[in-house]
């Protein structure tokens, strides 16, 4: 989920179409997925960006969830069974910080005035191992990383910080059985998770960010406590660039689903431009390249159309048009089981349809072939959701 100190921009977005794809296609396998979403509601940053706009960190983070769960509708993006707010959780963060203290994990240390709790790396067996960090070249001596955020994909060979202790002036802490203070980023996405599902998940999806520390330290810390894996599949979300750059503030090219509304394409075109690649690989955005896509789907649009229009002729069966229209389901399963390959799945579903409309054209496709075949695709529009 998002750290929600400023509105998610279109790479945040691909992540959570990717993530939404993901739960719709396992649906549409049979199965019953619950999901949780986590939404950091208070950090460094948050607390950065309130005080520079003068206003109160719930003033802040409030309207920028509105904004974000009013996005993921229009993207149509099936709002989780749980959305949890780090803020609403502290309570578990502490319990989460208790058992690593207790077990030796975890220790208090003073910085700056200020009591914080830490993580010692070289304690757990196997830190980074989902990175595959070599901890041959971590420091023996004890170093410490104070924030909660660190800007870079560079690993930070120290102790992480897990509870920031509270000093006078502070505006946003919690009194809790821990003492005053407030848990860092590195320790909330485990109190949300033991909020509502226990210490434990099948898939743990994010963006391609999120390997380097983040997700090893949230391992290292449930798994210390547990002794048990905490995900038995992770999924990471590869970047979505802007003109072939990473998007930043001080180039002033971030874009917002709002920016790409300009043109003549509305937000299922948005979506569609999220998916229509594959989730691992690096998505670059052009405005030529997003025109081109959106084109591609107006033609597949209008391709439906002439599949559910009348021609008033009833025609023979067709074992050659019976194959085509299973293959649409066919060729749409055998690409999203290769790891939710979803422009091969579409292109294929394409490909397919290009061909009973033309059937359709030589007279040679029957009613009976054309309801099947619209019937097939609104099925798989439900993980799509983009055709109809």
């Amino acid at each position: 989920g998002p750290s929600i100190y400023q509105l998610p921009h279109i790479g945040n977005y691909r992540t959570f179409v990717f993530e939404d794809i993901l739960q719709r296609y396992l649906e549409y396998l049979g199965y019953e997925v619950k999901r949780l979403l986590n939404i950091t509601d208070v950090e460094d940053k948050s607390l950065a960006e309130a005080e520079n706009k003068k206003i109160t960190l719930k003033e802040l983070t409030d309207g920028n969830i509105k904004t974000f769960i009013s996005e993921l509708k229009k993207l149509k993006v099936k709002i989780p069974d749980h959305l949890q707010r780090s803020s609403l959780v502290v309570d578990k963060a502490t319990e989460v910080i208790e058992q690593l203290l207790e077990k030796g994990y975890a220790y208090w240390h003073t910085y700056r005035g200020r009591k914080n709790v830490y993580f010692d790396a070289l304690k757990f067996e196997g830190f980074g191992k989902l990175y595959g960090l070599d901890m041959t070249k971590w420091p023996k001596k004890a170093r410490r990383f104070h924030r909660d955020t660190y800007s870079s994909d560079r690993w930070n060979r120290g102790d992480f910080i897990l509870w920031h202790g509270y000093k006078k002036g502070d505006k946003v802490y919690w009194d809790t059985k821990i003492g005053k203070g407030r848990p860092s980023w590195n320790i909330q996405d485990q109190a949300m998770l033991l909020k509502t599902f226990g210490l434990e998940a099948d898939i743990w999806c994010s963006g391609i960010d999120s390997t380097h520390r983040h997700h090893d330290y949230i391992i290292a810390t449930i798994e210390a406590i547990t002794g048990k894996p905490v995900a038995k599949y992770w999924l990471h979300g590869a970047h979505l660039i802007f003109e072939g750059e990473k998007m930043a503030k001080r180039k002033g090219n971030i874009k917002y689903p709002n920016d790409l509304l300009e043109t003549d394409c509305i937000w299922n075109h948005i979506r569609f431009f999220f998916i229509y690649g594959h989730y691992r690989r690096k998505l670059n955005f052009t405005f030529k390249a997003y025109t081109k896509e959106c084109d591609l789907l107006k033609s597949f649009r209008k391709m439906i159309k002439k599949l559910s229009a009348s021609n008033g002729t009833q025609q023979e069966y067709s074992s050659q048009a019976k194959k085509m229209v299973n293959q649409i389901t066919a060729g749409f399963e055998e690409n999203m089981n290769n790891d939710l390959h979803v422009k091969a799945a579409f292109d294929s579903v394409y490909s397919t349809v290009s061909s009973l409309v033309k059937l359709k054209e030589e007279q040679k496709l029957s009613m009976e072939d054309s309801k099947e075949a619209l019937a097939k695709l609104k099925t798989i529009d439900y993980v799509l959701q983009t055709i109809f």
